[in-house]
C-alpha cells in the first residue's frame, strides 16, 4: 500500500478579529459561512477561536479567527499573508455577491481576472482583505458543500478556500519552501505574482507568492492573518514533516494535537505555516444539526468550562435561518 505524506491542498486560514460577534454576523449573514465551531484559543483559553466552513465542515473549506483582548489593529505591509480567497461555482456567482455587498455596505472592487479565474476582491468591518474566486473554469482538488440552512442560495453559496496570497521580498526562500519542499509546482506568473498549486491543484490548492521589494512590514493584530495550514492526510504524515523538518534544521513546534485535528507550525521568515490533518474533523463532541451553537472545549479544557465562560463575553450563535 503506498503511504502518501503529500501536502493535498489547502487546509484553513486562521485571521484575527477586532469582535468575534461581530464577525460571526458578517460570515454567517452576509458570507453565508456556516459556524462549524466556537471554541477557544488552546494557548490563550481566554480568547474565542470561531470557525467557519462550508455544511459539514469539510477541511480545504475552514476560515478561522482568534480575537485576542486588548490586540492592536494590524497594519498592513509586506512579509505578511496578504489576501484569503473563498470558491464560489460560477461567474454569476460573482455578481449575486457584488449586488450582496452592496445591500450589506460591504466595500468591494469590481469583479476582474487573475490568472484565469474571475474575482470579486472585498474588505470585512476590520479591513481584512477576501475575495470570491470563480471554479467556473477550475479543474484540480473538489470544493465542498454549500450550506444548506445558510442565506446565500446553493447555486450561488461559498464552497470552500481558494487561493492564498503571500506578499514577502524574500521570493528565493519561499520558493524554494513551497517548490522544493513542500512540492508545490510554478504554474503561471503574472507581473509580481507567481502561482503555485500542490497535489491535484486548482482553487483549493493554491498559494500566490507576491514579490515586493518597496513597502514597508506588515505589523500583526486585528485585521490581518496570523497563519495559513496546508492539508495533509493523517497523524503519519505529521511524524514525517516533522523529521523533514528537523532533518533541515528548521526550527517547528513538534506535534500539537487540536483535537479537531493533528499539527505541526514551522515558521518560514515570517510567515507562519501549519501542516493539519483532514481529520478527525468537526462532529466529534457535536451534532451535524446544531455544530457551532454552545461553547465547545476539547477535553484537557473541560475542567475549566467554568473558569473561561465566566471571562469571555458570551453571545448566541444559534442559526435560525
Amino acid at each position: 500500500m503506498t503511504v502518501n505524506f503529500d501536502v493535498l491542498g489547502l487546509h484553513h486560514v486562521t485571521a484575527m478579529t477586532s469582535d468575534a460577534e461581530k464577525n460571526y454576523k458578517f460570515f454567517t449573514e452576509v458570507l453565508g459561512m456556516r459556524l462549524v465551531k466556537k471554541t477557544v484559543n488552546q494557548d490563550d483559553i481566554y480568547t474565542y477561536h470561531t470557525y467557519f466552513a462550508d455544511d459539514l465542515g469539510s477541511s480545504g473549506t475552514v476560515m478561522t479567527f482568534f480575537d485576542f483582548p486588548n490586540n492592536p489593529k494590524g497594519v498592513q505591509g509586506n512579509n505578511s499573508i496578504t489576501r484569503t480567497s473563498f470558491r464560489v461555482p460560477n461567474d454569476e456567482a460573482l455578481s449575486y455577491y457584488a449586488d450582496r455587498f452592496d445591500t450589506f455596505d460591504v466595500s468591494h472592487e469590481e469583479i476582474k481576472t487573475e490568472f484565469g479565474k474571475k474575482v470579486l476582491k472585498f474588505t470585512d468591518f476590520d479591513n481584512q482583505r477576501y475575495q470570491l474566486i470563480s471554479d467556473e473554469n477550475n479543474e484540480g482538488i473538489k470544493s465542498g458543500t454549500a450550506w444548506k440552512k445558510g442565506p446565500v442560495p446553493a447555486e450561488f453559496a461559498i464552497t470552500g478556500l481558494g487561493p492564498v496570497e503571500i506578499t514577502i521580498n524574500y521570493p528565493d526562500q519561499m520558493q524554494i519552501w513551497l517548490r522544493d519542499v513542500l512540492g508545490f509546482k510554478e504554474t503561471a506568473t503574472e507581473g509580481a505574482a507567481t502561482l503555485f498549486e500542490a497535489g491535484e491543484g486548482g482553487n483549493g490548492a493554491s498559494v500566490i507568492m507576491v514579490t515586493d521589494n518597496e513597502s514597508s512590514v506588515a505589523r500583526q493584530g486585528f485585521g490581518e492573518v496570523h497563519h495559513v495550514a496546508v492539508m495533509v492526510k493523517d497523524m503519519e504524515a505529521i511524524n514525517h514533516w516533522t523529521k523533514r523538518m528537523n532533518d533541515l534544521g528548521l526550527p517547528n513546534s513538534g506535534h500539537v494535537e487540536r483535537y479537531y485535528f493533528d499539527s505541526l507550525y514551522v515558521r518560514i521568515g515570517y510567515i507562519l505555516f501549519e501542516f493539519a490533518t483532514d481529520g478527525p474533523g468537526f462532529m466529534g463532541d457535536e451534532p451535524y444539526e446544531t455544530m457551532g451553537e454552545i461553547l465547545s472545549l476539547a477535553p484537557f479544557l473541560e475542567p475549566k468550562r467554568a473558569e473561561i465562560e465566566a471571562a469571555i463575553r458570551p453571545f448566541d450563535t444559534k442559526w435560525e435561518g
